[in-house]
């Protein structure tokens, strides 16, 4: 069977399925799965694999295990009752594997009150399906599913073994999702995730590092607010200092994939602000979240040691944060930039694939912000991402477009076949 062939058996199969694509993403969109609520719906994903006659798992992360690993990242959310689904189709001894891996957990859909439709409805209007996880990434999640019931459907069966992960805990670090997989054994030759990147190649993903600044003060009545000294203010001049170091870091800071993929390298991102318990009390501490990205080339130690310097530098510039230093703790996000060779023969055959189906070249990209892939290189592994394009994921009425749904599930299948092969061909 030559490849047009193959490529003409696929397609036809993932636009027959269309429609069940698409009442399938309303059904999942309509599960709340936010970070720690996930069961409902990985019980969803279970039953799909299950009716594809997958050998299906259930993996619940082993806590002992991950923590032990350089890339946890420790989100205070318990692992108990939020397992990861994994679908197997036994493939030939030698033929190459492929792991296509898609995240269930959404983010939290709040504010309610600014969305002009429920974020649980999956309403579908002129081509666009909206939800929370519309875009990010119940849709990409279930173009996994749908290529590998295209191709058999079609007569295809893979001849490399296929793994489909449904995975949890990816907006929290992805710990208790993908890592634990990894750690359980569940590997393949390749990694391909279907994030929302536009139909884009995706080879790259920023260091990622969170921290926290603590401010002391001293508290004081309001009626004598006089004699305390209010760690609001003086939490200020680092917040501005902060502030100029994302200015400056965007444009001097250059990695030619993440803007091509984000429209900027790296970031700086004071993410809360917390002081004070009452409004006649003067506060006595104040303590910022922040977020700090960074590009190869760059490592962590490096990071840390700008942020914290510059943090020590704003207080000698004060008498009060002279004697009285603030603290920076780094905590959870603690990862390094991953990059993946673009000349890699499974980047080329997914950049391949997704060129046929778009009819036009494709990007390669980068993303300045965290990605599953980054685990890959540990566990000996090629890794890659692509994915619909939607907008507003993390906002407000996220959606997703449908057409491009239907293209990542072609362009997923058609990697699947050319890099596992197709039995008995």
């Amino acid at each position: 069977m030559q490849s047009a062939e193959i490529k003409e058996l696929l397609f036809s199969a993932v636009d027959e399925l269309r429609p069940q694509l698409v009442q399938t993403l309303q059904d999942l969109v309509r599960i709340p799965s936010v970070v720690g609520n996930e069961a409902q719906a990985q019980q969803y994903m279970k039953k799909l694999y299950q009716d594809l006659g997958l050998t299906v798992e259930m993996v619940e992360p082993n806590m002992e295990a991950v923590r032990k690993h350089h890339a946890f990242i420790d989100t205070k959310v318990p692992y108990e009752g939020r397992p990861n689904v994994i679908g197997t189709l036994p493939g030939e001894q030698g033929a190459p594997s492929l792991a296509i891996n898609g995240h269930v957990d959404v983010v939290s859909p709040e504010p309610l009150e600014a969305w002009t439709r429920d974020p649980w409805s999956g309403d579908v209007e002129d081509g666009l399906l909206y939800g929370r996880g519309a875009a990010d990434m119940k849709s990409g999640l279930l173009a996994n599913y749908f290529a590998l019931k295209a191709a058999l459907k079609a007569g295809l069966r893979p001849k490399g073994m296929v793994r489909l992960m449904s995975v949890i805990d990816e907006e929290a670090g992805g710990a208790g999702g993908t890592l634990a997989c990894l750690l359980a054994g569940y590997k393949a030759d390749a990694l391909l995730i279907t994030e929302p990147h536009g139909m884009n190649v995706t080879v790259s993903n920023a260091g990622v590092n969170h921290f926290k600044v603590y401010v002391t003060g001293r508290s004081a009545h309001g009626g004598v607010s006089h004699l305390g000294v209010n760690a609001i203010g003086k939490a200020l001049p680092i917040y501005q200092a902060l502030a100029d170091l994302d200015e400056k870091r965007g444009r001097e800071v250059k990695y030619e994939l993440f803007e091509k993929g984000s429209g900027r390298s790296c970031h700086v991102t004071v993410g809360t602000f917390h002081a004070g318990d009452w409004p006649s009390t003067v506060p006595g501490d104040a303590v910022m979240e922040c977020r700090i990205s960074f590009v190869p080339g760059e490592t962590k130690a490096e990071i840390r040691a700008m942020v914290e310097d510059l943090v020590a530098k704003v207080a000698q510039e004060d008498p009060w944060l002279r004697e009285h230093p603030p603290k920076v703790e780094w905590f959870a996000w603690q990862t390094e930039p991953w990059q993946q060779d673009p000349e890699h023969p499974f980047v080329q055959t997914l950049l391949q694939a997704a060129q046929d189906v778009a009819g036009r070249p494709v990007d390669l990209i980068g993303r300045a912000s965290g990605l599953d892939s980054r685990f890959a290189p540990d566990f000996g592994m090629v890794a890659a991402c692509t994915g619909p394009k939607g907008r507003n994921y993390h906002g407000i009425d996220e959606y997703v477009e449908l057409d491009s749904v239907v293209e990542t599930t072609k362009v997923v299948g058609l990697t699947m076949l050319n890099w596992c092969g197709v039995a008995g061909k």
